[in-house]
């Protein structure tokens, strides 16, 4: 019994010592999404002002597949020291458990929330072939394709998947789902007339709808977005209440130490309030939304309830 309580106190000791000595090495954050979209452009971001904060390298690690889920079990997975991260979204992080049968990963047991970073709207965009020129007359042109128009996501169950479901669900039409590894990849497709229609971060697709490469119908949110303030909301433009957002948060591996989630929490805090920090994600169309380890908690329980019931209602959206 003694032996025991000696070896706890010696693990628990070196525990401390560890989290008191960090961090000492470079620090990766795993974004489970391709290189260019909203989640790998937060992670590059925060990435480059953490390094400055904590004084060693940062490196950003892609791992894109199966809608930020690869990403997230491979960081589910990852030593609990505090030198490997996840950058992730409500699509891994709130929509997958309803989606997958077998999610290689639990969103609260397996994961230390940090902090929240941003939100963002989505801006319903299409190809500009596409012959309509407001929501209306889109919702009016895909009632009359003589088959379901294909949409792009940045994979299956993420944020921007079910954005489109729900915009189907509540406009009354049918959309044949394309899913690719990540919002660029996706964008990609639209830029090149690949499939037609997206729901893409105003933040990717900002530039490239000022230059008249896509169409730009509305944006996700309920309130329009500073960025393109021009643009009505999805709810303004005839389908009232329709609301989807994605939201972007630092997590760590489970049994990470009390203390270095605490100090990467603090750290967040003072990066998301530097003038240019929030001035790069103002003019990215995201808002800068740091928060506390339980309060990112919270919302992931009540994004995780709100699609649950939505995938319920809808039935048979499954992405094994």
């Amino acid at each position: 019994m003694i032996r025991w309580a000696l070896l706890l106190a010696a693990g628990l000791f070196a525990t401390n010592v560890a989290a008191q000595a960090y961090p000492n090495k470079q620090v990766r954050i795993i974004v489970g999404f391709a290189p260019g979209g909203g989640a790998d452009i937060t992670a590059r971001t925060v990435g480059q002002k953490l390094q400055e904060a904590l004084g060693q390298p940062v490196v950003i690690e892609n791992r894109a597949g199966a809608g930020g889920t690869i990403g997230a079990a491979a960081a589910a997975k990852a030593p609990n020291d505090g030198y490997t991260l996840l950058m992730t979204t409500n699509g891994p992080h709130a929509i997958a458990p309803s989606l997958y049968a077998n999610l290689p990963y639990d969103i609260f047991r397996d994961f230390e929330p940090v902090s929240l970073v941003t939100v963002t709207p989505y801006a319903l965009v299409a190809h500009p072939t596409v012959e309509a020129n407001n929501m209306q007359q889109l919702i009016a042109w895909l009632k009359t394709r003589p088959a379901p128009e294909s949409y792009a996501s940045a994979g299956n169950g993420t944020p921007a998947h079910l954005a489109a479901v729900l915009f189907g669900s509540m406009a009354g039409v049918k959309l044949n789902h394309v899913p690719y590894k990540g919002a660029a990849p996706g964008l990609t497709a639209v830029l090149a007339g690949e499939v037609k229609l997206m729901f893409s971060e105003i933040s990717v697709s900002a530039p490239h709808i000022r230059a008249g490469r896509i169409k730009a119908y509305a944006v996700s949110g309920l309130s329009r977005s500073p960025l393109m303030p021009e643009l009505v909301t999805v709810s303004e433009a005839g389908l009232p209440g329709y609301e989807t957002t994605v939201w972007q948060a630092l997590m760590a591996p489970p049994g990470t130490p009390r203390e270095i989630v605490q100090r990467l929490n603090s750290e967040m805090a003072k990066i998301l309030a530097m003038p240019d920090t929030r001035e790069k994600f103002t003019a990215l169309g995201a808002v800068v939304t740091p928060s506390s380890p339980a309060e990112l908690t919270a919302i992931m329980k009540r994004d995780q309830e709100k699609w649950a019931r939505l995938i319920k209602e809808i039935g048979g959206i499954k992405a094994d």
